[in-house]
C-alpha cells in the first residue's frame, strides 16, 4: 500500500507554538486569536494550537471549578468566531454531558467559519511521572476521524492529543491502555495525523519524541504534524520543538525550542524551516533560563534576590537569573561569617562584576555570635556541633527573606539535586526561597553548566577559582563537602541509579559501587524526604525530579 498523504500536498499547516499561562484564559485566548490572524495572513489552511491552550497546561484542580470550565467554553466561542479563511484546531476543556465519570474531556475543537464545527477528545490519559489526567478527565473510548471540508475539498483528519501519539510499536498502547488511537484513526480512513500536545521537557526527551513520531509516520505511511506548548508552568518546562514528518519518516519541518514560534508548513514545499535543536547541557541551560523567567513573571515578580557565597551553585544560579531577567533585575547578597574564606569573598565580587549586577555585603558575624551567646546557657554545656553550623545558614535565610519582603524580590534558592537528595542543606536556611532553580540538577552537571556558560559567553563569567576549588558550605573551619559525602561523581552516579532508574541497593552494588557507600547514600535519601516536602518549587530537567513526579511517604519504615 502506498502513502495516503498525496491528496494533502497542497495544504499549508501553521504550528502556533505559544506560551500559555495556566488559568489566564483571557491572555491565552488573545494569543490564540493572534495566531489565527497570522495564519490567515500567511495563507494557511489549518492552524494548530497546543493541548488545553485555552486554559494552559496543567490546570490541575482549577478543573474542579465549574466557573473555570464555563469561562473556557465562552473563550472557545470567541476563538471560533475569529476563524474565517483558516481552520483552527485548539485544545480546551469539554464537558462530557454524561452523569458517570469525571464529566470532562481533554479535547480539541475544530473551529471553522466562525463556529466550532467539530470536536474530539483525548483517548490515552497518562497517570505516570508528573501526569495525573485520569483524576480530571474521562477517556475517549472511540477515537474518530474528523471529516471536514477545507479549501473546497473533503478532508479526513486524524486529530490526536499528546499521549495518543506516544506509542513505540503498534502493540505498546494496547498493552498499556487497551487501545491504539492512531491505528484506530488510520483504520477509520484518516490520511493525515495532526497532534496537539503539552509535552514537558527533560534532557534527552526530544530525541525520544522524534524517534517515536517518525516511527508512527513510517508505520502508517502518513504525514504526522505536531505542535507542542512552550514555556514554564510551576515546576514544568515545555520546550516546544514542534514539527512534522513525511510519510517516509523524514523530518520536513521543525520549530525552535524554548521560545514561542510560528511555523507554516507547506506540504508541497521542499524548503520548510528545520531548526537545529539544542541537546545535553545546552538544552538544560536554555530550559532553566526559560523556567526561571516564566516562574518569576507568571507569579507577578519583576526582580529576584540570590545569596552568593563564592561557590559554584550560587554562581550558576545567578548567571541563569541574569540570562532570564537581565542584570538590572537580579540582586546578589554576600553574607560572610568568621568561616568565610577570602577567596569566597573575592569570587562573589568577581561574579557580580562580570554579570553586571549589584552586590550587597551583609555580615552575619554579629548575629551569629549573638545567637550563640543567647543559646549557650540553654545547651547544657554540650559541645558545638551541626546545630551551630545550621544557625549560620538560618541567619542567612532570615537576611534574604527580609530583603525579599521589604523590596518585593523573589528569593531564588541555590541548592542542587545532589544536596537535596541526601539532605546536605538546612531547612529554613539555604532552603529558604520561592524557586529552586537547580534542585533537579546534579552537582556534576552544575559544573558542566558553569563551563558551558563561560564558553557561550566567550569570556569568564563564573570565576575559574569558583569552578576549581573544593566545594564547601564554609560553616566551620577548613570544611569541605567531601568531609561527609562521597566524591560528587560517585554520589551522582549512585543517585541517578537510585532515583531516576529506581534500582535496588543490590543492583547498584553489582555495578561496581562500594556497598557501605551505597547503603549510606540510600539511607540519607530516604531519611530526608521531610526536607524535600518543605522545599521551594524546583524546575524539572531530568526524567525523575523531586516533587510532583516522585511521591514518597515521609513517615515510612521500608528499607
Amino acid at each position: 500500500m502506498g502513502s495516503k498523504s498525496p491528496r494533502y500536498h497542497k495544504m499549508k499547516i501553521a504550528l502556533a507554538q505559544i506560551n500559555p499561562t495556566v488559568g489566564d484564559i483571557e491572555g491565552n485566548t488573545g494569543k490564540i486569536i493572534s495566531t489565527i490572524e497570522e495564519a490567515e495572513q500567511a495563507g494557511a489552511d489549518i492552524v494548530l494550537a497546543p493541548e488545553l491552550a485555552v486554559v494552559g497546561y496543567p490546570p490541575k484542580d482549577l478543573l474542579l471549578k465549574e466557573s473555570f470550565v464555563r469561562d473556557n467554553l465562552a473563550a472557545l466561542e470567541r476563538i471560533a468566531g475569529r476563524t474565517q479563511r483558516v481552520t483552527a484546531i485548539v485544545g480546551y476543556v469539554q464537558p462530557t454531558g454524561l452523569e458517570r465519570g469525571k464529566g470532562l474531556y481533554n479535547a480539541a475543537a475544530i473551529c471553522q467559519e466562525g463556529k466550532v464545527a467539530a470536536w474530539c477528545a483525548k483517548t490515552l490519559l497518562p497517570t505516570y511521572d508528573v501526569f495525573d489526567e485520569s483524576r480530571y478527565f474521562d477517556e475517549n473510548e472511540r477515537p474518530e476521524v474528523v471529516r471536514i471540508r477545507i479549501g473546497g475539498a473533503d478532508k479526513r483528519l486524524g486529530v490526536s492529543i499528546c499521549e495518543d501519539l506516544w506509542s513505540e510499536d503498534r502493540h505498546f498502547a494496547r498493552r498499556l491502555y487497551g487501545r491504539d488511537p492512531i491505528a484506530q484513526m488510520v483504520d477509520g480512513g484518516a490520511d493525515l495525523i495532526l497532534n496537539i500536545g503539552a509535552s514537558p521537557y527533560s534532557v534527552g526527551k526530544h530525541q525520544t519524541r522524534l524517534k517515536l513520531f517518525a516511527a508512527q509516520a513510517r508505520r502508517h505511511r502518513l504525514t504526522v504534524v505536531w505542535v507542542n506548548q512552550v514555556g514554564g508552568n510551576d515546576d514544568l518546562i515545555f520546550d516546544g520543538a514542534s514539527g512534522a514528518f513525511d510519510a517516509k519518516g523524514n523530518l520536513i519541518a521543525h520549530a525552535r525550542s524554548f521560545c514561542e514560534d510560528f511555523l507554516v508548513l507547506d506540504l508541497a514545499g521542499t524548503d520548510n524551516r528545520v531548526e537545529t535543536i539544542p541537546e545535553g547541557v545546552e538544552s538544560i541551560h536554555q530550559g532553566l533560563v526559560l523556567g526561571t523567567r516564566d516562574y518569576v513573571s507568571k507569579c507577578g515578580f519583576k526582580e529576584v534576590v540570590i545569596g552568593v557565597s563564592g561557590g559554584i551553585d550560587s554562581a550558576v544560579t545567578a548567571a541563569i537569573a541574569v540570562a532570564a531577567l537581565g542584570a538590572e533585575c537580579v540582586h546578589l547578597v554576600a553574607m560572610p561569617s568568621r568561616y568565610s574564606s577570602e577567596h569566597s569573598r573575592t569570587d562573589a565580587e568577581a561574579l557580580a562584576h562580570t554579570l553586571g549586577t549589584p552586590l550587597q555585603t551583609i555580615s552575619i558575624e554579629q548575629m551569629h555570635r549573638c545567637a550563640e551567646n543567647e543559646l549557650v546557657p540553654h545547651f547544657d554545656g554540650r559541645p558545638p556541633d551541626i546545630t551551630e553550623e545550621n544557625i549560620q545558614a538560618r541567619l542567612r535565610g532570615t537576611v534574604l527573606m527580609a530583603l525579599s519582603n521589604k523590596f518585593g524580590w523573589l528569593l531564588l534558592t541555590t541548592g542542587n539535586k545532589s544536596e537535596l537528595a541526601v539532605g546536605y542543606c538546612t531547612l529554613y536556611g539555604d532552603m529558604c526561597g520561592g524557586l529552586a532553580v537547580l534542585s533537579d540538577v546534579p552537582k556534576t552537571m552544575v559544573y558542566e553548566l558553569a563551563n558551558h556558560i563561560n564558553r557561550q559567553a566567550g569570556q569568564t563569567i563564573i570565576p575559574e577559582s569558583t569552578i576549581k576549588k573544593p566545594p564547601s558550605a564554609e560553616l566551620k573551619e577548613d570544611q569541605t563537602d567531601q568531609d561527609s559525602l562521597p566524591p560528587y561523581d560517585v554520589l551522582d552516579a549512585i543517585l541517578e541509579r537510585y532515583i531516576e532508574q529506581e534500582q535496588s541497593v543490590d543492583r547498584i552494588v553489582s555495578a561496581g559501587f562500594d556497598e557501605a557507600v551505597v547503603r549510606d547514600v540510600v539511607r540519607r535519601v530516604d531519611l530526608n524526604e521531610y526536607k524535600r516536602k518543605q522545599a521551594a518549587v524546583g524546575l524539572k530537567v531530568t526524567s525523575r525530579a523531586f516533587g510532583t513526579g516522585r511521591r514518597m511517604p515521609i513517615a515510612a519504615r521500608y528499607q
